[in-house]
């Protein structure tokens, strides 16, 4: 259904009685976390009642928690044209504003709210948190040195920093992660324990060291009879990934595992996963493999909890060094010249290539267009061509342009990850895009299966494991966004 409607002339009684039943049902799937069927039940009604704020308000809403920021937004403020003393409406935008990291925006939907409604002291708190932002943003900017952010890296002495006698967990050997490490490591965060500082700083530097000298896409080998894995986001589910190594083996030189982004945000237990993986890839540089996803930005780790999380278990100085380490996480990997794998999808203009993507300086925040920033945003859609985002970021791509971009750069098929799905993958584009998925019950509030894929060398065809969450601590996600968030956006 399309969430641009037009405003047309009013419904009859029995219009507007049929599409409160929709909008009952609609709310119904949406306290099930169905959100999918929500929204087809919200667009039935709309049709029957298009004049319906509250319709329009209910469907961004469910939008939003799909992250489909673009038909949030847009819903929100149609819901505002009809209504423009609807204050849920304007919270509704105000959210889609954030998640696409549109602060000031928001803080103008806030601030109405509190002009209208001046003894709401919800609204007084939202207006004041989305003003601390706001104005923290514009202080990093002020101080920033020729627009690139200070280099964290080179103020961190770590020599200053010393390990206490009571310290019991896992050590680098001479400065180096070793397999003895990452298996006390991950012994210990199951445990809720916290890896010292220091190893924490260590690990952080020499990943920014390593990725800093890899292209935006790096080629992949995988031999004939050589197993290869692949896994789609994690979102900060710390034991959902310990599951997946119990599954499919621990990663090594003769297990080698692609990361499709996404460690982070959403999950509490990002702290954990991201310092995991970190350490299997200063462990086993040349067989395991991490791209950048669109959470592994500022806008994104501010929103959906990741710099809340490091700032509470480290400091704001590590949420900082993060940003600095993500900006240079390769874009997209191509598995012997023929399958490429990247976070989002393809892109908005037909004559890109293999060589664009190696080119791309990455060294950033993705721009709001262009080929970086659709990698880590764009999803396919079923219909041929292409079309305006859902997410508000990056296109939609069709069967089409799936084809012609796999024909021009000479390769079998994209692998791509960014959407839950319930069966945990997805295969679209008569078998030449396949989603993968690894977060199961995403947000402890979805229900779907997570996947993984694998594959030999010689032949790439993809097997698919599917499995359902495994039991973790009582944190609950989002546990360490900022309030606004939390609520706007779990």
């Amino acid at each position: 259904m399309s969430n641009h409607e037009e405003i047309t002339a009013p419904s009859t009684q029995e219009d507007i009685e049929a599409a409160d039943k929709l909008k009952n049902e609609a709310n119904e799937y949406f306290k099930k976390q169905n959100y999918d069927k929500a929204i087809e039940l919200y667009s039935q009604a709309i049709e029957k009642n298009p004049n319906s704020a509250v319709l329009y308000a209910n469907r961004s809403i469910a939008n939003l928690r799909l992250e489909n920021f673009g038909y949030a937004l847009g819903d929100a403020s149609k819901a505002i044209a009809l209504d423009k003393g609807y204050t849920k409406a304007y919270y509704r935008r105000a959210a889609a504003h954030m998640s696409l990291g549109k602060y000031k925006l928001a803080l103008t939907d806030f601030e109405y709210v509190t002009t209208v409604r001046p003894y709401d002291q919800d609204a007084k708190l939202k207006y004041s948190e989305c003003n601390k932002i706001v104005k923290k943003i514009a202080f990093e900017k002020a101080i920033s040195v020729d627009k690139k952010e200070v280099n964290i890296a080179d103020s961190i002495n770590l020599d200053s920093m010393t390990i206490e006698d009571e310290y019991e967990g896992p050590m680098l050997e001479d400065g180096k992660v070793t397999l003895n490490f990452v298996k006390e490591l991950m012994e210990y965060y199951k445990q809720q324990k916290k890896l010292h500082k220091k190893y924490a700083y260590k690990i952080l530097l020499d990943v920014k060291t390593y990725l800093q000298n890899q292209p935006s896409l790096v080629d992949i080998k995988v031999p004939d009879d050589k197993k290869f894995t692949m896994c789609g986001d994690i979102h900060g589910q710390f034991y959902d990934l310990m599951n997946i190594f119990k599954l499919n083996g621990l990663p090594s030189d003769e297990n080698p595992y692609l990361f499709n982004g996404d460690f982070v945000d959403r999950g509490s237990f990002s702290v954990e996963c991201i310092f995991t993986l970190f350490s299997y890839k200063l462990l086993y540089p040349d067989h395991f493999y991490m791209s950048r996803g669109n959470h592994e930005t500022l806008d994104m780790n501010r929103v959906y909890g990741f710099r809340g999380e490091v700032t509470s278990k480290y400091t704001s100085q590590m949420a900082d060094l993060f940003t600095e380490v993500y900006n240079w996480l390769p874009l997209a990997h191509c598995i012997n010249g023929r399958v490429l794998v990247m976070h989002g999808g393809l892109f908005s203009k037909d004559d890109v290539t293999l060589e664009d993507i190696k080119n791309v300086d990455r060294n950033k925040q993705p721009p709001e267009d262009g080929i970086m920033c659709e990698l880590l945003w764009s999803d396919p859609q079923p219909m041929q061509g292409r079309s305006q985002s859902k997410r508000g970021v990056g296109c939609q791509f069709g069967p089409d342009v799936t084809h012609n971009f796999l024909q021009r750069n000479k390769l079998d098929y994209i692998i791509r990850s960014h959407e839950v799905k319930n069966d945990g993958y997805e295969v679209a584009h008569d078998g030449k895009c396949i989603t993968v998925f690894s977060a199961p019950n995403y947000c402890d509030t979805m229900g779907n299966l997570g996947a993984f894929i694998t594959m030999n060398g010689k032949d790439l065809v993809p097997h698919f494991t599917t499995y359902e969450a495994v039991p973790h601590p009582d944190v609950k996600p989002m546990a360490y966004a900022n309030s606004i968030f939390n609520f706007l956006c779990q």
